[in-house]
């Protein structure tokens, strides 16, 4: 079978790449595929996740094995065939490209073609611009919309008529602990 893959970009609104791809080819194949359709070098961690119909991340599969120890099941690109874990038309991934501004793209399976196949990943269609793969730091460090101080406000904290005397310290006296010398002494 032959996969059809329409990649989107949230950041460049006429960006689109199709890529059309055998269902038996590992995350790797497409992984590279999808970097030549954008000309970008292949050098960062990226990863695909699988999504519910509502983009909620939920299968991840990572360019290599980041060892983790949760009782899920790794997926690794270049162990998992894509048409293990994708079956179905309109299914949804992420294609992480920029894993520190956790940026990606999003996918889905637009067609299943029955009885063909395909030697290798090929870019059907391109149209528009990729966006850069990389944020310069110093935009990823400004690109918070808020700061500290307006995130943590009055509305955080509660009213904003706080008034230090209504703060009971009876019983709280910082020199009952000062002989602890481990938090082994507390327990």
């Amino acid at each position: 079978m032959v996969y059809k893959f329409r990649l989107l970009s949230d950041e460049v609104e006429d960006f689109r790449r199709d890529i059309e791809i055998d269902s038996d080819a590992t995350f790797l194949e497409l992984n590279k595929a999808i970097l030549e359709s954008v000309n970008y070098p292949d050098d960062q961690m990226t990863s695909f996740f699988i999504c519910t119909n509502n983009w909620i991340k939920e299968v991840e599969i990572t360019r290599e094995d980041m060892g983790g120890m949760s009782e899920d099941e790794n997926y690794i690109m270049a162990e998992t065939v894509i048409g293990d874990l994708i079956e179905e038309e309109k299914q949804k991934l992420m294609y992480v490209f920029d894993p520190l501004g956790d940026r990606a793209f999003f996918m889905e399976l637009s067609k299943i073609e029955f009885g063909k196949s395909a030697d290798e990943a090929t870019c059907v269609k391109s149209i528009g611009e990729a966006p850069t793969q990389l944020q310069d730091i110093n935009e990823l460090l400004n690109s918070s919309t808020t700061t500290a101080s307006e995130e943590f406000n009055e509305d955080f904290y509660g009213s904003e008529e706080y008034n230090e005397d209504d703060i009971d310290l009876d019983g709280y006296d910082i020199n009952d602990i000062a002989d602890i010398s481990s938090i082994d002494d507390i327990y």
